[in-house]
């Protein structure tokens, strides 16, 4: 029997309550929380972030080795198998880094770079028939799932980035953990001809990061948020506030960003860049591989969902930046029930970052929405 949304909240229903049961109680009042009664408990439920932050939840530092292998477990359900790969090679590079930046202490935190900092929190009993969720995230992951009346309703959103991008692998090979995701964009690109990419390219110069970042909900006239403000709270030592600063500001100096290039790239009420409709069918063949590496994050049970919700023909193509591989550049997908970003501009090219989000399905809020109605 193939997978169903009822399968996938079977499998983290029972990977979830396996992981809670271990749970001593000050591990617990981290990791697994009731579900959100008021709406300060369901902002928490909704904040997600990319960076090194407190992303709140039990972090994999807290947790004895079985508890690890359970936190990894209900990942891997919420993910599909490539995803799960992607996502676990990406909290290693965290090693990688760590060495890059000489094994220094950073964050507030005695190893800034850290595979442990990984936090996992439960929201509800995922044994009970009142919804409940699940947040995994750390740097550069963020899974987000939602389970109503016994199905897994939402999954975005979906956040994977890679820093180094590309790393040395002996016999001359490379690691790229996200590099699909790049080819697909930059395959794209190339496939327009001139009239089409005169209209996807929004400016020459790329943004410092996903324009999109980490608000719960993206709107018209967004633009990019700057690196200090996507942690949870600012640092209380000005000197390490200061150098986020200086990473910003140095970066967007560094790429030739002007207010004209954030106008480019702002969010609009009406989807920026090349519309699908505008595309010869082969080119919307590329199109698809761009959009399958963001829905095919999603199990199997789940991805299919999200083909059938998908209007390929509502989606627009746009790009930002240079157009071969080592220009920083920045690309995304939007339409009806798609937003997609990446970049790759920060550590001279080698910072990747992309997400997949579903407008007005975030977090599954229209679908606690309807359950609310139908059940009060």
């Amino acid at each position: 029997m193939s997978p169903t949304p009822a399968s996938v909240a079977s499998a983290m229903a029972e990977a979830a309550a396996a992981w809670i049961e271990t749970l001593d109680d000050e591990q617990a009042a981290q990791g697994s929380w009731e579900w959100p009664g008021s709406k300060a408990a369901e902002a928490e439920r909704l904040r997600w972030y990319y960076t090194p932050t407190d992303h709140g939840g039990l972090t994999l530092h807290e947790q004895l080795p079985h508890q690890q292998r359970g936190a990894m477990r209900l990942l891997a359900a919420g993910l599909s198998e490539a995803a799960y790969v992607s996502a676990s090679t990406i909290m290693g590079l965290e090693n990688v880094l760590d060495r890059t930046e000489g094994f220094a202490t950073g964050f507030a935190r005695d190893r800034g770079r850290d595979p442990g900092m990984y936090y996992l929190r439960v929201f509800g009993d995922p044994e009970g028939d009142a919804p409940w969720g699940w947040r995994f995230g750390g740097h550069h992951v963020s899974v987000n799932h939602l389970v109503v009346d016994g199905a897994a309703v939402a999954g975005s959103p979906c956040f994977l980035g890679a820093d180094p991008m590309v790393s040395p692998l002996l016999g001359g090979q490379e690691l790229r953990p996200l590099g699909g995701i790049e080819d697909a964009g930059r395959a794209l690109l190339h496939a327009l001809d001139a009239s089409q990419r005169e209209r996807a390219v929004l400016t020459s110069t790329a943004p410092a990061d996903i324009i999109g970042a980490n608000r719960v909900e993206v709107s018209p006239g967004d633009r990019l948020i700057p690196l200090p403000d996507l942690w949870r709270g600012h640092f209380d030592d000005q000197t390490l506030e200061d150098r986020l600063w200086s990473m910003h500001d140095g970066l967007e100096s560094r790429l030739g960003v002007t207010e004209a290039d954030r106008a480019a790239t702002e969010f609009a009420a009406r989807p920026k860049g090349v519309a699908a409709t505008d595309l010869s069918s082969a080119q919307r063949d590329v199109l698809r591989a761009v959009v399958a590496v963001y829905l095919d994050r999603m199990p199997e049970g789940l991805v299919e969902r999200e083909y059938e919700r998908l209007d390929l023909g509502g989606v627009h193509f746009a790009w930002a930046g240079g157009v071969e591989r080592g220009d920083p550049h920045y690309y995304r997908l939007e339409g009806p029930g798609l937003l997609a970003e990446w970049d790759n501009t920060q550590r001279d090219v080698n910072h990747a970052h992309s997400v997949w989000r579903v407008p007005g399905h975030e977090f599954g809020r229209d679908v606690l929405a309807d359950h609310l109605r139908e059940h009060h």
